[in-house]
């Protein structure tokens, strides 16, 4: 589906599906960008910032910080049925947090797990493929690999431990692939 040419400008902001968009703060506060995109609701999932430009638009607010002890998955189900219920709705859900590449990414990710029935690996796929810079922090990661657990029965992702902490493995096969690649043109 191609984006509105207002939205071809706008680099804080993707369609992860028909009804749910994923973006920054910048994006959501944008008024032009949220009518025109038909946002009937926002997501804020940061500590501080407040969206008012958009009366119109239904918001909540989950005041959370990007830290690895943050307790996200206390969020998951609560928020994956509002974009559902949105979407039942006929309406466009915007989640959004300071820059749009942990906290909102990790709740679009459970929504695509529990309403879309995608793996947690299959899910990253699809948002990182609209939104290349998402990088959920690592404690994210591991209430993501427990609520797709409780979801689903299996993990399809594992903590490992790498040079710079733990990381989920999925990423493990990105620095490979990013080494394999320069190997080819040195």
């Amino acid at each position: 589906m191609a984006f509105p040419p207002v939205t071809q400008k706008l680099s804080g902001l993707a369609q992860i599906t028909e009804n749910l968009y994923l973006g920054s703060a910048r994006a959501a506060s944008d008024s032009a960008v949220v009518s025109c995109l038909q946002i009937t609701c926002i997501i804020n999932a940061t500590e501080n910032t407040v969206n008012n430009a958009t009366p119109a638009v239904e918001h909540i607010r989950i005041p959370v910080v990007d830290s690895p002890s943050t307790q996200m998955i206390d969020h998951f189900d609560a928020i994956a049925d509002k974009i559902h219920c949105v979407e039942e709705q006929r309406g466009r859900t915007l989640v959004h947090c300071n820059a749009g590449v942990s906290r909102s990414s990790t709740l679009c990710l459970a929504y695509l797990m529990k309403y879309r029935d995608m793996s947690l690996i299959e899910a990253h796929g699809w948002v990182k493929a609209r939104r290349p810079i998402i990088r959920p922090n690592s404690g994210f990661w591991k209430q993501l690999i427990e609520y797709e657990h409780k979801l689903r029965g299996i993990s399809t992702v594992r903590m490992i431990m790498s040079s710079v902490g733990e990381l989920p493995d999925l990423y493990e096969k990105e620095v490979k692939d990013m080494v394999a690649l320069r190997n080819l043109f040195t």
